[in-house]
């Protein structure tokens, strides 16, 4: 059983039923308090699917995470800088119209979102470095240009058999 306080604990219970079914969890609420009920793995994933529901994704982008492929971070944008003026810094990050976080997604293949001085992010475990790095160089002050080259650069390249599965072996017929 964990219990979770939720600000915007209406977007959970408004889809409370899909959440239960998609998470195989069962869960209750008093106010604030969220409580999930399951297996420690599926309360686990759970967890943090609410987390990202609560860090503002949407529906479709928070259940990635059920995936056991996606994983969610969040970083605070005043742990990388000492500067006063986040808004600024939160308007680079964005983008004129979103365009810096759509060619970030594009690059890095992770989802993100911006909630007051933090950014969440959504993606595999290998995207997620270039996604990071990507984001506290522009929170540092890096041109876009330059980081988007930093993405191209270091695109991460795709696995396709290591040769780990066991090679099924066909009956010879006589």
């Amino acid at each position: 059983m964990e219990t979770i306080i939720c600000e915007k604990s209406q977007r959970i219970i408004k889809n409370r039923k899909r959440l239960e079914e998609e998470l195989k969890i069962k869960i209750t609420n008093k106010g604030k308090e969220i409580t999930i009920h399951g297996s420690p793995e599926n309360e686990y994933v759970a967890e943090k699917v609410i987390e990202a529901l609560e860090f503002g994704f949407p529906f479709s982008v928070a259940l990635l995470i059920k995936e056991q492929d996606f994983m969610f971070e969040a970083l605070n944008i005043k742990d990388y800088t000492k500067r006063k003026d986040l808004e600024k810094i939160r308007a680079r990050i964005i983008g004129t119209k979103g365009k810096t976080l759509r060619t970030l997604l594009e690059l890095t293949k992770c989802h993100f979102e911006i909630k007051d001085n933090q950014v969440g992010i959504i993606g595999e475990p290998e995207y997620m470095r270039n996604s990071q790095e990507a984001m506290i160089s522009l929170i540092h002050g890096a041109k876009h240009a330059n980081v988007y080259s930093f993405l191209e650069k270091h695109q991460v390249k795709p696995v396709f058999d290591l040769g780990l599965k066991p090679v099924k072996k066909t009956k010879k017929k006589k």
